[in-house]
This record gives structure tokens, C-alpha cells and sequence, in this order.
């Protein structure tokens, strides 16, 4: 029979072991991380990842699928690699403002609110949503106060969010907006997926998006999306004014304002960008930029 002593001794021992445990795999995923984060764009395979990380085959790929459930990891489909996914981009942009996509495109927002005097906003992809990345006031006294820094909604509710679903293939097109079906129909009475749809179809026929109002009425927004090189929505230029300063004559105008700032972006982006001969197969240079190869 054990004394109490020693099955205290016991347990702690086994909780320790546990602890440990979960401190290597997390260690691991991590190890793992950051060796398909030095690799170039294309990614890497299984093979090279356990040879690598010195990881048996199964335990590499229990951490893979880990990593990919939380969206730091995503696999290509025809070559099957592992490269860094949506939410690595996120994360380093949100957490490297002096070297992400932000300050990349913090010229480009406060001219365009120089110009129009409204509120411009960069915006980017998070899996079936949009995040507000950057909100710059204009000087127009009066000022619309419907989307802020770090707001997320989903793809296609607003005018930034609409021009990156807008930007995207018809395919994940359909998966997003029928993922998003329950949400839209329960907390966005003003974007149902038909709508969301045929805002889409217009968008894509005049370069820019628009949303009239629907997501607070006085509040009208115009955008427009930017690539990266090898031709990946990269993120968006959006505008915001009361409804009075968005007629049809001045959202060309905005539009035109909005073109200027998108070519900008994307010359600066493929700048960024070493093709070593390859074409837009090359990595970026820019260390935050880094974690948004797939």
C-alpha cells in the first residue's frame, strides 16, 4: 500500500510528465513553423519537413494537421506542400506594423484622404472574413463611423470586403458566401447571399465595389482590391463618406482616386518581391510578407 506521501509523489510526477508533453509538441508545431517559413514560396513536402525537423513521419504530420486546423499551415493541393496559410499572414501583419503590408500602404491612405478629405481603410482576408487593418480620418466635418480598426465582418458585407471577395475565384466565391449563409441571414439583414451576389456581379463589371448603405444607412463605401505578383488578392482600398458624397459621378471619381492607390500598392509589392529568374514564383523579402507564401 502507498503512504499518502508517496502517491502525492506519484501523481505530481505523472502531471509533470504530462506538462512536459504538451510543452515538446508545442515546441515541435513550432520548430515546425518556422522551418516552413524559411523555405521559398512553393513550400515543402512532407519528405524534406521530416528530415528537417529530425521528427518521425507520424508526428510530423499529427503537428501539420494541428497547424493547419488553426490556420497557420495550409497544403497546396497539386503539390501538396506545406506553406504558411491566412492566418500566419494575419498575425504578422497585425504584429509588424513597421514591416507588413500596413506600412506598405500607409502612403497610399492618407492620400487618398488627403485628396477626397473622406475616411480611407485598408482591409484584408481572414479565412471567410474581412478584418480592418487601418482606418485614416479624413477632414470632412462629417464623418461616417461604421467600420474600425480591427472590425471583421464577413466577406462581401462592405465596400473593402466585398472587392476582396470580388477579387477571388468563383469557386471559393461560392464556398465563402455559402459558409457564411448563416451568419449573413442572422446578424446582416442587409446582405443576403443573393444580394451579396449580385453586388459581386457589379462590382467585377465597373473594377470597383460599392456598398449603398447597408450595413448602416447613411454610411456609403467604395473599394477596390490589390494583388499580389503572382496574382493572389493581397488586400483593399476602401473609402467611406455619407451617402450625399457618394453619387454616381463622384464614385468614378473616387474610383479613379482608388485605381491610382491599388497600381501603387501592387508596383511596390512586386518590388518586394525576388524573382531569382523565376518570374512571380520568388519569395518576398520583407520579413512580415514572408508569412503570407501559400
Amino acid at each position: 500500500m502507498w503512504t499518502n506521501l508517496e502517491e502525492a509523489r506519484v501523481v505530481a510526477t505523472h502531471a509533470s510528465r504530462a506538462g512536459m508533453s504538451g510543452s515538446q509538441s508545442v515546441d515541435r508545431a513550432l520548430r515546425l513553423l518556422a522551418l516552413i517559413g524559411r523555405e521559398p514560396a512553393g513550400g515543402l513536402p512532407l519528405v524534406e519537413i521530416v528530415t528537417g525537423s529530425g521528427l518521425n513521419k507520424p508526428t510530423a504530420r499529427r503537428l501539420l494537421l494541428a497547424l493547419m486546423r488553426a490556420g497557420l499551415v495550409e497544403q497546396e493541393p497539386k503539390s501538396r506542400h506545406y506553406c504558411l496559410g491566412e492566418e500566419a499572414f494575419v498575425l504578422g501583419v497585425l504584429a509588424a506594423r513597421r514591416h507588413g503590408l500596413l506600412e506598405l500602404a500607409m502612403e497610399s491612405l492618407r492620400r487618398l484622404s488627403a485628396v477626397t478629405m473622406d475616411t480611407s481603410f485598408l482591409s484584408v482576408r481572414r479565412d471567410n472574413y474581412c478584418v480592418c487593418l487601418h482606418r485614416e480620418e479624413g477632414t470632412y466635418p462629417v464623418r461616417t463611423h461604421a467600420l474600425q480598426m480591427g472590425d471583421q465582418h464577413p466577406l462581401g458585407v462592405g465596400a473593402g470586403s466585398l472587392a476582396l471577395l470580388a477579387a477571388l475565384p468563383d469557386d471559393d466565391v461560392d464556398r465563402i458566401v455559402t459558409a457564411n449563409e448563416a451568419v449573413l441571414l442572422a446578424q446582416y439583414p442587409g446582405f443576403a447571399p443573393a444580394l451579396i451576389r449580385a453586388d459581386l456581379a457589379l462590382a467585377r463589371e465597373r473594377g470597383f465595389s460599392v456598398n449603398p448603405g447597408r450595413l448602416v444607412s447613411s454610411s456609403w463605401g467604395i473599394g477596390a482590391a490589390f494583388r499580389y505578383p503572382d496574382g493572389r488578392v493581397a488586400g483593399a482600398l476602401s473609402l467611406a463618406a455619407i451617402d450625399s458624397r457618394m453619387q454616381p459621378a463622384r464614385q468614378e471619381e473616387l474610383a479613379g482616386h482608388l485605381a491610382q492607390e491599388v497600381a501603387r500598392m501592387e508596383r511596390l509589392l512586386a518590388e518586394m518581391f525576388v524573382s531569382g529568374g523565376k518570374g512571380m514564383g520568388g519569395r518576398p523579402v520583407n520579413v512580415a510578407l514572408e508569412a503570407r507564401r501559400a
